[in-house]
């Protein structure tokens, strides 16, 4: 069923939270009271209000009516409830959730009173920077009624969702949005926001984002907004947020219907309705009672050309935590990936290669046996018999999952290319540039880049090795930068958002970024290519500090906007993986392979990329 947040969120620190924003002064004592009469009832768009935290945060309610649209049983357990009488405030939701913490006693379409504690719930915590949830909670709840009609559903369009995002953040407050009024006509998040709670629908839309494990999937209510060329839609900069985008969640236990599957580019087709709900991974979401039909669009695994004669074939994959202990299917998919998609490069910069005993934690760093059962795989599968150089790391110093020690790990084929081994390299020492007979060369190959900088500080450090094709030295830098991890959101309450991990990726860059400079001091024309997860867009400050001083160019920026991809996060088909290259490797052709991201059956998150180029 749909992964959801334990509600672990103190009412009292999200209030100690605004409080200290200044975003509650003055709420005890504001003319929306949270005390009820018999003229003047609270009401549920009272409890909203016109901001994204409630005038009543804090506050007890007595009496507040609605209708049932939807009741969740699993999870963070609870229900929704409407007004089916709205107020003339298009900025006021007229829906709102009850949490219970157990599963709820009332069924859709009874007509209920409500008394509790109106509070302001972070999904992910105050340290996530979300937006929250305005409910109630530690409920009274009586039934009045049953079988009544549910309010009409609002319906999400392309017309009704504004084309800009998010306001900019109030300075005095932080950069938090949360006081400013919402302007649900003008900006896209309070579009959604003035809905939160409500009844509302979309029609047939195209998915974005494909079934993940979580049981959720995303579509486009704007099926032209930075259309993809396979039905996605992509992130192209900072303010191209993609404002129809909308994650869609099961209120129906999986036990008694099973999720849809569906992949990117296909058709949500039909209605979708159900109360408006925000959560951690997904901000505004759609928690369907009826769901529509998913038609297959029939997309395809994509294969690219195999290398002619005189030109060598370069890719990067991260394999997703690879170890001896997956299944032989993992290790076999990603093997015919290679020879079958890939067309069996001439060298492979693997990402995420585990050590021998995957995540069990005793001190092995050695990956011999992961590297050699993929390297016997791709033989099996028709591919070439890969040699392969990687440097073991320390024990529990380069980040991931704990105990698994990932690495990077090339892979090349003999017979099209073979490599420069120069002895010495190892977890500690730091590899450098000199000078031999009038070309680059490495003091130690395969080596790592500075690996006491700080900037690698529990994250991969960059491998970098000499090839030699058809006698001309090629220098490859295979990197696994700082993950994203603890970045808010693009739906935070801080707009802009923070980045907070870019500051470690964008020294890694700086650091890339020196040596590719050494090397091309050494030798202007050298070939180098610095490939890898870089974990950041091809926008980002971080491409700009990897290419400073036009050492290297973002090859994926040579593809039509609609094909610049290798993962879809939430709806958004971004870019992570790239290869970069130097000034001399010109008239080359590059490919993001999409076998992977798009899919909801996937043997990696990532899309493999690669280059072809005649030295």
């Amino acid at each position: 069923m749909p992964a959801a947040s334990s509600r672990t969120t103190a009412v009292s620190a999200v209030v100690t939270a605004a409080l200290a924003a200044g975003l509650l002064t003055g709420a005890a004592t504001t003319s929306a009271s949270a005390s009820t009469t018999a003229d003047a009832p609270v009401r549920i768009h009272d409890i909203q209000g016109s901001t994204r935290i409630s005038p009543l945060v804090g506050r007890q309610v007595e009496g507040v009516a609605g209708i049932v649209t939807g009741v969740r049983t699993y999870g963070s357990k609870g229900f929704w409830f409407q007004d089916p009488q709205a107020d003339a405030d298009p900025a006021t939701s007229e829906g709102i959730f009850v949490y219970t913490g157990s599963a709820p006693t009332v069924a859709v379409g009874d007509a209920v009173t409500v008394s509790g504690t109106v509070t302001e719930y972070v999904p992910g915590g105050l340290d996530s920077g979300n937006q929250s949830l305005t409910q109630i909670s530690k409920p009274t709840v009586t039934v009045v009624s049953s079988g009544n009609a549910l309010p009409a559903p609002v319906r999400i369009t392309s017309r009704s969702v504004p084309s800009r995002y998010t306001p900019e953040g109030d300075p005095a407050a932080g950069g938090s949005i949360n006081a400013l009024p919402l302007r649900p006509s003008r900006y896209a998040l309070d579009h959604y926001e003035s809905l939160e709670g409500m009844n509302v629908e979309v029609g047939t839309s195209r998915v974005v984002g494909a079934t993940d494990a979580h049981a959720e999937l995303w579509v486009t209510v704007k099926p032209h907004e930075n259309d993809a060329r396979r039905g996605g839609t992509v992130y192209g900069s900072y303010t191209s947020q993609n404002t129809g985008r909308l994650q869609i969640q099961s209120l129906v236990p999986l036990a008694q219907q099973p999720f849809p599957k569906a992949n990117v580019g296909d058709v949500l087709s039909g209605t979708t309705e159900g109360p408006l709900d925000f959560s951690q991974y997904g901000g505004y979401t759609l928690t369907a009672r009826t769901m529509g039909t998913v038609v297959d669009r029939e997309l395809r695994r994509e294969t690219t050309r195999k290398q002619r004669d005189g030109e060598l074939a370069v890719a990067t994959y991260n394999v997703e935590n690879l170890d001896p202990g997956d299944p032989q299917e993992k290790f076999d998919a990603l093997a015919a990936a290679v020879v079958d998609n890939l067309a069996s490069p001439d060298i492979l910069a693997l990402e995420e290669i585990q050590d021998n005993n995957g995540p069990k934690d005793d001190g092995t760093v050695a990956a011999d046996r992961t590297v050699e059962k993929f390297i016997d795989a791709i033989r099996a599968a028709g591919g070439p018999a890969y040699d392969w150089r990687s440097i073991d790391p320390e024990d529990k110093k380069d980040g991931g999952e704990p105990g698994g020690n990932i690495r990077q790990v090339f892979l090349f084929n003999p017979e099209r290319v073979s490599f420069t081994d120069r002895a010495g390299g190892d977890a500690t020492s730091a590899t450098e540039v000199v000078r031999e007979r009038g070309r680059a060369a490495l003091t130690v190959s395969p080596g790592r880049i500075d690996p006491a900088n700080p900037a690698w500080e529990s994250s991969r450090k960059p491998l970098v090795g000499e090839f030699a094709f058809r006698g001309r030295p090629v220098f490859v830098v295979a990197n696994h930068f700082a993950s994203k991890g603890g970045d808010e959101s693009i739906f935070s309450q801080h707009q802009p958002p923070t980045r907070s991990s870019e500051v470690q990726r964008h020294a890694q860059a700086e650091t890339v970024n020196t040596f590719v400079k050494k090397l091309l001091n050494a030798q202007k024309n050298a070939d180098v290519l610095v490939v890898g997860d870089i974990n950041d867009f091809e926008f980002s400050g971080t491409t700009k500090a990897l290419t400073a001083g036009n050492v290297l160019y973002p090859a994926i920026k040579s593809l039509p906007r609609s094909e610049r991809y290798s993962y879809v996060y939430q709806g958004n088909s971004q870019v992570l993986d790239q290869i970069l290259t130097s000034p001399s490797i010109r008239g080359f052709h590059y490919d993001s392979v999409h076998i992977n991201a798009e899919f909801a059956d996937q043997n990696s998150d990532h899309d493999p990329q690669v280059i072809r180029f005649r030295p």
